[in-house]
């Protein structure tokens, strides 16, 4: 299974950078979580620029961005950015997860077991890659 380059803004670099010095405590929560590929040998990125956009977290190998929704997400005209900046992200053949700020606060291993879910559910349609079959053992 060979990865897929995902074309990105550049301009986007350094905001990116910022936010990753600056993460909310729910993105850090689920980021102890993901990094260094502990959820079954995945490597995920913080702060990953696709596109023109940031998502808060991305998986190269599996095509996944996750994105973890606070207050600010509730708002009306917050919700549709978010819809159409998804659509366009997903155009580029990328899945999306999503969860609200509190449920990874208050129940990360919640989080943590949809996101192990997901990954099983592709792994049964796509296989493994060898790279993260050699890390699991």
């Amino acid at each position: 299974m060979n990865r897929k380059i995902i074309p990105y803004n550049p301009k986007l670099k350094e905001l990116a950078k910022q936010l990753r010095q600056n993460m909310t405590f729910s993105e850090v929560k689920l980021w102890n979580e993901l990094k260094n590929g502990q959820l079954m040998g995945y490597d995920f990125d913080r702060q990953r620029p696709i596109g023109n956009y940031i998502v808060d977290f991305f998986c190269k190998d599996l095509q996944l961005a996750i994105e973890v929704d606070g207050i600010t997400h509730l708002d009306e005209k917050v919700i549709e950015k978010d819809f159409i900046r998804q659509e366009d992200i997903e155009s580029y053949g990328v899945n999306f997860l999503r969860f609200d700020a509190l449920l990874v606060v208050n129940k990360v291993e919640a989080a943590v077991r949809e996101i192990r879910d997901w990954i099983i559910e592709f792994e049964k349609k796509n296989g493994v890659s060898e790279f993260v079959l050699r890390k699991r053992s």
